[in-house]
């Protein structure tokens, strides 16, 4: 039980991805019909990966090196995740999109994205350490898909306040937390007394808990007919 308690306080964002997983699907009947139908699986993906990524760390049985110094490695698995995230959510916004010129910029976008990762292939090793220069760079895309998915809300005409668009939230916390998280992670490795000095872990952690939060109430308001 103490053990329970302990990973309850020093891993509480893994508990938050179940709890707003747990929402999502709850709430499921206000977005099944939209773009994002599919993301309670994107949810509980995170949560699971989450979940794998501390086992590997602190279980011995999980882990994927026999090689003592690497055992405790589980970075491959948020490469992965990485990839698998920014395409997902460059194909949301590629379907929420309106305007066809916004539509191609997606495409663009997406094939840059690959790329960065592709190249940083030859650079850093995927097992043993972040893509860091190619998450910057997807989040910064990320981050310009978003803006242009918020120039298109303010011209539009819509029938129902922005706080019952889940697409709103949605788009809120990622947009404050990939403003943020690509940095903290390119301190991590290229100036790590920074990171431990300031302890910028914590620092991420509140994005990470603004970001999930930012769902939770966009799932809790959120009406089907004001989704856009």
């Amino acid at each position: 039980m103490d053990g329970f308690y302990t990973f309850i306080i020093e891993q509480f964002y893994i508990p938050l991805y179940f709890v707003v997983w747990l929402v999502a699907v709850i709430r499921y009947r206000s977005y099944f019909d939209t773009p994002l139908k599919y993301f309670p699986i994107y949810l509980m993906y995170t949560f699971l990966t989450e979940l794998l990524g501390y086992f590997i760390k602190y279980h011995d049985q999980f882990q994927f090196f026999s090689e003592e110094e690497y055992s405790w490695h589980n970075v491959i698995i948020y490469n992965i995740y990485s990839v698998v995230t920014a395409l997902f959510l460059y194909y949301i916004y590629w379907r929420v999109l309106t305007i066809e010129k916004h539509k191609n910029w997606i495409k663009y976008v997406t094939a840059t994205s690959l790329l960065g990762y592709m190249v940083s292939l030859f650079f850093q090793d995927p097992f043993h350490m972040n893509l860091y220069y190619a998450d910057l760079l997807a989040s910064l895309l990320l981050l310009f898909v978003i803006t242009i998915y918020f120039r298109e809300q303010r011209l539009a005409q819509a029938a129902y306040p922005r706080r019952y668009n889940l697409m709103f939230w949605i788009s809120f916390g990622l947009a404050g937390f990939h403003a943020v998280f690509p940095f903290l992670f390119l301190i991590a490795y290229e100036a790590p007394h920074i990171w431990a000095e300031f302890q910028l872990r914590n620092v991420l952690k509140v994005f990470i808990v603004f970001m999930y939060g930012s769902f939770f109430v966009g799932f809790l308001l959120s009406k089907r007919k004001a989704f856009n």
